[in-house]
């Protein structure tokens, strides 16, 4: 009877493991080094070694316009997060701030937990006009955000697996063993494994459909003018400069789009003013 339970339990929780390793599977394969020296360690599908290279070997040159060329052109066969890195880095030298604070907020949002990326994302944001106050939120949403964004989509993904199989050797333990002590104590490391696992799915889903959905945006244009309503009559609100970080609220429409800045503001502004993270 013992081993007909063991096994409905492992068939009931094993979804877990398949949602894990979809998640694992569906998102981009990230660089193990983020610095141009280190970028021959590129882990990325599609892009190819000698191309890469190339555009390092440029923009270790200073020659920015090439390198910014090779890397656009590597990112049309796939995402990485050292090439987004790289691109950003390209931006910056060339005084292109939209475009580099552009690039770092996909690098990061591929891989959020990577201090250089967020340091030199910050840079550049200092190098910004509009200077936006957040609303502040509740202490522990921020820290279930920074838990979140510790670590990236696939490393969660790996960590619900071992919760999980850890988990069915704590299940087990409680099953077949004799002892009281195992027993009671393999019951309490299976809760807890349980409880993990599904949290770090839960964490998972939260970063993959961040990253399906981007409905963040990055003001591209030197001045915006951000509108009461989509049209040019609408009154004028307030002015975005470049660089400026937008939330899409409304994506309706073609032309326009309203956006929400951290700071609550909202407003419209034309669709080509503005470009998705």
């Amino acid at each position: 009877m013992k081993r007909i339970l063991f096994s409905v339990f492992c068939i009931l929780i094993s979804i877990t493991t398949f949602s894990q390793d979809s998640l694992s599977n569906d998102s981009a394969l990230q660089a193990e080094s983020m610095s141009v020296a280190k970028s021959s360690k590129l882990g990325t599908r599609y892009l190819g070694d000698g191309t890469k290279a190339s555009a390092d070997s440029a923009y270790i040159k200073k020659d920015y316009t090439n390198a910014i060329q090779i890397y656009e052109s590597l990112l049309q066969k796939g995402e990485a997060t050292s090439v987004y890195y790289n691109l950003g880095n390209c931006y910056y030298k060339a005084g292109d701030i939209a475009k580099a604070i552009l690039n770092y907020e996909r690098a990061l949002l591929l891989q959020p937990g990577n201090t250089d990326i967020r340091a030199n994302l910050e840079i550049a944001r200092g190098k910004t006009i509009d200077k936006v106050e957040p609303i502040p939120e509740l202490f522990f949403i921020t820290w279930i955000k920074a838990i979140i964004n510790s670590i990236g989509l696939d490393s969660w993904g790996i960590l619900g697996i071992i919760l999980f199989i850890l988990f069915i050797v704590s299940l087990y333990l409680y099953f077949f063993s004799k002892r009281i002590f195992i027993k009671k104590t393999s019951f309490i490391g299976a809760m807890l494994f349980l409880f993990l696992t599904i949290l770090t799915n839960i964490f998972a889903f939260y970063q993959k459909s961040t990253l399906e959905n981007r409905n963040a945006a990055i003001v591209m244009s030197p001045s915006v003018t951000v509108r009461s309503t989509p049209n040019e009559t609408g009154t004028s609100l307030f002015i975005l400069h470049e660089g400026s970080k937008t939330t899409i609220k409304d994506n309706s429409m073609k032309d326009w789009k309203e956006i929400r800045l951290e700071d609550g503001k909202v407003g419209w502004v034309k669709s080509t003013d503005i470009e998705r993270i």
